[in-house]
């Protein structure tokens, strides 16, 4: 997602070089203890994995808010808008991945990052949290080591994306989308990368070597709403970020995301929230 003309901060990883408790030129170690309040929302250009040990407060993420609590990963992808109020008695890990190293570590998740953008709150048994919470301060000692090995630094992130994929998984597969559709996790996929110039679900289909009517079926067989839907709620995340973190106007948004006619974004942005783009930029 192109970022530039922000509404919003944009802040990059070197901001918190100084700050950080460990790191080097890829991943960045830090604790976040007690009360830490950002009440301005801003973008970074760089992931976040936040490990919460001890929890309360709110974060919130693209415009929707979650409550924080014990045992939780919190995600932030590169372009995301976030703020938080994090309270007194809260304790949190976390590494900030630089967009050098963001590549390879992402090829650990198991789901579409739509997945996970859709859903950046995971909640963990005691055992997940202290697998995560070991492999963090591993990450840690091996990056102040006189000797780190970058290699093991490769792994140990490996291993942090697998548990999260896995932590994810079992509520992935609450709300139907689950790696054993394997042409659902294609489908999302595809969105991902094709969803600015095709939004019909004639061309994900040929994609996918299926007809657009079995694509459907497994859609809503798999995650209870249309592969029309899918393709929708895409355009809608993106549409939201663009109209709070940059200062196009509609209808330049509306070109943006693939629509000649910026009428008719208008009237599908409204279509799909309730409210229209305006209402929702000045909210």
């Amino acid at each position: 997602m192109k970022i530039q003309n922000s509404k919003f901060p944009i802040f990059g990883i070197d901001k918190f070089e100084e700050q950080k408790i460990a790191g080097n030129h890829e991943i960045l170690y830090n604790i976040i203890e007690g009360e830490n309040y950002i009440e301005t929302p801003h973008i970074h250009d760089f992931f976040i994995i936040v490990l919460f040990e001890h929890g309360s407060g709110n974060h919130e993420i693209d415009f929707i808010n979650y409550a924080i609590s014990n045992k939780e990963i919190h995600l932030l992808f590169p372009g995301q808008v976030h703020k938080w109020h994090i309270e007194k008695k809260s304790k949190a890990y976390q590494l900030m991945i630089k967009p050098v190293f963001f590549e390879h570590f992402l090829t650990h998740f198991r789901f579409s990052t739509t997945n996970y953008i859709n859903h950046p709150v995971i909640s963990l048994d005691d055992e997940t949290f202290n697998q995560l919470k070991y492999e963090f301060i591993e990450i840690k000692k091996e990056i102040e080591s006189k000797n780190s090995l970058q290699e093991l630094i490769y792994t140990r992130a490996s291993v942090v994306g697998s548990i999260i994929s896995k932590a994810a998984e079992k509520f992935f597969i609450s709300t139907k989308i689950h790696q054993s559709s394997p042409k659902i996790i294609a489908f999302i996929k595809l969105i991902d990368l094709y969803f600015r110039e095709q939004k019909t679900i004639v061309f994900y289909a040929s994609k996918l070597n299926i007809s657009s009517n079995y694509l459907n079926i497994i859609c809503k067989k798999s995650t209870q709403i249309s592969a029309t839907q899918l393709i929708q709620e895409r355009i809608i995340l993106e549409a939201k970020r663009l109209l709070l973190s940059t200062d196009l106007n509609i209808k330049e948004i509306a070109y943006d995301l693939g629509f000649v006619d910026h009428a008719y974004f208008s009237n599908f942005f409204k279509n799909q929230t309730g409210i229209t783009a305006t209402q929702f930029r000045e909210k």
